[in-house]
C-alpha cells in the first residue's frame, strides 16, 4: 500500500526525531493506523513511537483521545477542530512530545458537496507550540487517498522540528 518513498520519509522522519530525542503518537481515523504501520515498518522506530490511537468511530474519538462529544456533534468528525482535538489529546495522553492526527472520507462512499470524498483534514502538535493545521482534498481511489494523507502528515512533522 505504501511505495518506497513513503517508507523512505518515514524512515528520515524517525532518524530526524531521534538526533533530537523526540517522541511521536498518531491518532488516525481515515487511515485506520496507516501513519503509525508506515513508522512501525521502520526497524527502531521504537526509540520514537509512544503509541498510536486509531480512532474511527466517534466515540473512539471521544474515549482514547479526548475529542468532545458535542465538538464532533457541532463540526463534524471531518473538520478542523476534531483533527487539532484529535492530536493536541494524543500528545497529552500520550506523553509524547508530538503527536500527528487525520479524520477525513477516504470513499468510495461517504462524501457530501460539503465534504467531497477525499476531503481530510490532518493536524500536528508539539508540545508547548500551537497546533498545526491542513485541509486537503486528495485524489483517486481510497487507498491512494490514504497513502497521500500519510504522505502529508510526514511532511506536517517535519514541520514542527525546526
Amino acid at each position: 500500500m505504501l511505495d518506497d518513498a513513503t517508507l523512505e520519509e518515514a524512515a528520515r522522519l524517525l532518524r530526524d526525531m531521534e538526533a533530537k530525542r523526540l517522541t511521536l503518537a498518531t491518532a488516525e481515523s481515515c487511515t485506520g493506523g496507516l501513519i503509525a504501520a508506515a513508522l512501525t515498518s521502520i526497524a527502531g522506530s521504537s526509540a520514537v513511537v509512544l503509541s498510536g490511537f486509531v480512532t474511527y468511530s466517534n466515540e473512539a474519538k471521544t474515549a482514547m483521545v479526548g475529542v468532545p462529544a458535542d465538538l464532533i456533534a457541532q463540526v463534524g468528525a471531518v473538520s478542523e477542530e476534531v483533527a487539532r482535538a484529535m492530536a493536541e489529546g494524543a500528545q497529552a495522553r500520550s506523553g509524547a512530545s508530538l503527536a500527528l492526527s487525520c479524520t477525513g472520507i477516504a470513499g468510495p462512499g461517504g462524501g457530501s458537496a460539503a465534504k467531497p470524498v477525499g476531503l481530510v483534514h490532518l493536524a500536528a502538535h508539539r508540545a508547548g507550540q500551537p497546533t498545526l493545521h491542513r485541509r486537503r482534498v486528495f485524489s483517486g481511489d481510497r487507498t491512494a487517498i490514504r497513502a497521500a494523507t500519510v504522505r502529508e502528515a510526514f511532511q506536517m512533522a517535519h514541520s514542527l522540528l525546526g
